[in-house]
């Protein structure tokens, strides 16, 4: 009976092609921005999150200052000490690496050529723990590090805003603010970060010769650290507040005054805010199924309407009522579901040409093709069983009646 009913179906569909065609578009549009909308999000999440486990996804950032909210500290900042670095350095062995850094922004000045850029106050383990390499020159000497002499490592946008080129430079000297350094080393490309900054933008000076020269005190408002391979971050993160707090004189009832912050939480953080969006840009998508459902409910209608007769001879040869709302119900499955299998072919497409046009990772999940797919089915039943229970319900002699 089904498959009778199915070809039924299949021959009713290709008789009325194009308003079979113009009523299954609802559907398809439906499928289609659902799928494409969710891989499309999954994909934006896998690239955001990879990108920001490039800064470092065993990276530690020690900062003074408790946060009080979204992006705000509290009033009273007590900023690090030289000794607090050296303490760390020396009792956390967790730590792979770890360095000060101070930044701020100065312009660069090199013969005629001028160019505003970032200028950061470092250590030579800043290199080790955000995986930078050297180009071309060599990294601070411990003499260097140690008395602030007048040198500077130089990144690759500096080179290009300059007009010059990166063995041409080492040697020579720049001028930042009211004393120059020499350049001795230039760093690798990076290029733009997660939040599209340019990580090739700065000059890296000894954090000693910062502080001297550029920031005029001692204090240090960021420490960066690599944990070691295999060691869990919060082990790390546990054993520096320990240390802090007895370093800072913090009592056992009082809260701290730094926070220690890694990337597992921003990546944690973009993940649930990624997931949101996602859900809501496929429930959005997904309103466009219910008119595509109401299309369907109004043309298996009309379809009743026209084919009264039809209904009203079958029921005299003796077909039963559950017969006729077997085979409306079926028509409109059969409409939706290859309105759903348009819809999934046209998603995924959508989804290729999206991840490629906004160069993000490629994410067809599976999963959600069969929901999408088992969705339209239910469409076709939720809006078909009213077409059908009005033809199964029709009065036989009136049907043969109706012209």
């Amino acid at each position: 009976m089904f498959r009778n009913a199915f070809l039924q179906a299949l021959r009713e569909i290709r008789r009325n092609l194009m308003r079979s065609l113009l009523t299954a578009i609802g559907i398809v549009i439906g499928i289609a921005s659902v799928i494409a909308m969710v891989n499309i999000g999954k994909g934006a999440s896998q690239s955001i999150t990879q990108s920001v486990e490039k800064l470092g996804s065993n990276t530690l950032y020690i900062m003074p200052g408790q946060e009080r909210g979204p992006g705000n500290r509290g009033a009273i900042e007590k900023p690090f000490k030289k000794k607090d670095l050296e303490t760390l350095r020396a009792s956390i062995y967790a730590l792979d690496a770890i360095s000060p850094v101070e930044s701020t922004s100065m312009t660069v000045i090199y013969k005629e050529q001028n160019y505003r850029t970032s200028i950061r106050g470092v250590e030579n383990e800043y290199l080790h723990i955000q995986n930078w390499k050297i180009e071309e020159g060599r990294a601070f000497e411990k003499t260097e590090l140690r008395t602030g002499q007048n040198v500077c490592i130089i990144g690759q946008s500096v080179i290009k805003n300059l007009s010059v080129t990166a063995e041409s430079m080492i040697g020579r000297k720049i001028r930042l603010k009211n004393f120059s350094c020499e350049v001795v080393g230039v760093l690798e490309a990076k290029g733009a970060n997660t939040f599209g900054m340019d990580q090739d933008d700065v000059v890296l000076v000894p954090f000693t010769l910062f502080q001297r020269r550029i920031g005029g005190s001692d204090n240090i408002h960021l420490m960066m650290a690599a944990v070691k391979e295999n060691i869990p971050l919060e082990e790390a993160k546990i054993q520096i507040e320990r240390v802090l707090r007895e370093r800072r004189h913090i009592e056992h009832v009082e809260d701290d005054n730094f926070q220690v912050r890694s990337m597992t939480a921003l990546i944690d953080t973009i993940s649930q805010v990624t997931t949101i969006l996602t859900m809501m840009l496929g429930a959005v998508a997904a309103i466009s199924l219910v008119v595509g459902g109401i299309g369907i409910m109004n043309i298996m209608l009309v379809s009743v309407t026209e084919r009264t007769r039809e209904i009203g001879i079958r029921m005299a040869v003796g077909a039963m009522a559950k017969d006729i709302l077997i085979q409306f119900l079926i028509e409109s499955i059969v409409l939706s579901g290859l309105g759903g299998l348009v819809g999934i072919v046209s998603g995924i497409l959508i989804t290729l040409g999206g991840a490629k046009w906004l160069d993000i990772t490629l994410v067809i999940d599976p999963s959600i093709t069969v929901i999408a797919l088992v969705f339209s089915m239910l469409i076709g039943i939720i809006f078909g069983i009213i077409p059908a229970r009005k033809a199964a319900t029709m009065n036989p002699i009136d049907a043969l009646r109706y012209e």
